[in-house]
């Protein structure tokens, strides 16, 4: 018999799915047998298999030896590079400057040097994260970007943080505020404009309306133009609803896609300024808005980060003068 005590990285999940990552060597059509017949049991008794684990709790397993077979870790994420660019680091989480290039997760094309590798990389060469005395839980990102647009990404140290911040963001609580360039001239120098958005499963795509439509979603974003240049529009984008490729979308929509972008402008459009193949498209503030408790990260109410570097942001006039010796 083997007993398990649930730690506080632990605590929150369901029975079945805590099973599955402490004893994976147990196949899931076992462990509901096991579940169902008192083998695998909770504080001594009987247990559902969505019951939500608290710390402190104790799973008894009465179950083969060669389920807790000893393996040999290996570890994917000593596989990515070292490389991180941190904004802001405490024993709870890490705010990352998310370079352009970098994928957030592994994908079909690139499994080991992501943002989560490295991260996961540089907390277990730290000291601060050791997979084998985890039961569970491993280092996680609470949002992504795009491999093509770059900014601050959110990355929790443990459970409890990236419950908290699951919510958040979740709640809105957390606001993300984005620097673009845009070809052409905005309306209004500020504004908060509103639309609607389809999306298009089968390309990825959103169409956007002005008026409401079957299976369109209101989509609310706020723009402030920062500087105006050869035909260029430099923006701050405050997004207030959260839907798919909203900035892009959106700004296309009033008449002025992101430089770079090929899905919602064109590459007729982009050439006139270079040619570029990523969108010039920053998520570059950060700030913890919280309106109710934040447990144990009540102290970051109120805080705002910013990244340090905005690859197109100084360049921003010299782009313009690139096009205007082009006219």
């Amino acid at each position: 018999m083997k007993r398990l005590k649930i730690e506080p990285n632990d605590a929150g999940q369901r029975v079945d799915k805590f099973l599955s990552k402490a004893v994976p060597a147990l196949p899931q059509s076992l462990m509901y047998k096991y579940l169902r017949t008192k083998r695998i049991k909770l504080n001594g008794k009987k247990t559902e298999i969505s019951k939500r684990l608290e710390t402190g709790d104790e799973l008894e397993l009465y179950i083969g030896d060669e389920f807790f077979a000893p393996v040999k870790p290996r570890y994917d994420f000593l596989g990515a590079g070292r490389e991180l660019h941190i904004v802001y680091e405490d024993e709870n989480l890490l705010l990352l400057d998310k370079k352009v290039g970098l994928l957030s997760h592994p994908d079909e094309g690139e499994y080991t040097d992501t943002l989560i590798g490295r991260v996961q990389r540089y907390l277990y060469e730290k000291g601060e994260y050791d997979p084998g005395a985890e039961q569970s839980f491993a280092p996680a990102l609470v949002n992504r970007i795009d491999r093509n647009t770059g900014g601050i990404v959110i990355a929790a140290k443990n459970a409890e943080a990236l419950r908290i911040l699951n919510r958040k963001l979740k709640d809105r609580e957390i606001i993300k505020q984005y620097l673009c360039v845009l070809i052409g001239s905005l309306p209004e120098k500020e504004a908060e404009v509103e639309a609607y958005a389809l999306k298009n499963e089968k390309t990825n795509t959103v169409q956007v309306y002005a008026a409401p439509r079957p299976g369109a979603k209101t989509m609310r974003t706020r723009y402030r133009v920062l500087d105006e240049y050869g035909g260029l529009t430099l923006a701050e984008v405050d997004l207030l609803t959260g839907r798919t490729h909203q900035i892009r979308a959106h700004m296309a929509f009033l008449g002025c896609p992101l430089l770079g972008d090929g899905k919602y402008g064109t590459n007729a459009l982009n050439a006139r300024f270079g040619g570029y193949k990523k969108q010039f498209l920053y998520s570059y503030k950060l700030t913890f808005a919280f309106t109710a408790d934040a447990g144990i990260l009540n102290y970051l109410a109120g805080k705002s980060f910013t990244a340090g570097d905005v690859w197109f942001q100084k360049e921003f006039r010299t782009l313009g003068n690139r096009q205007d010796r082009r006219q």
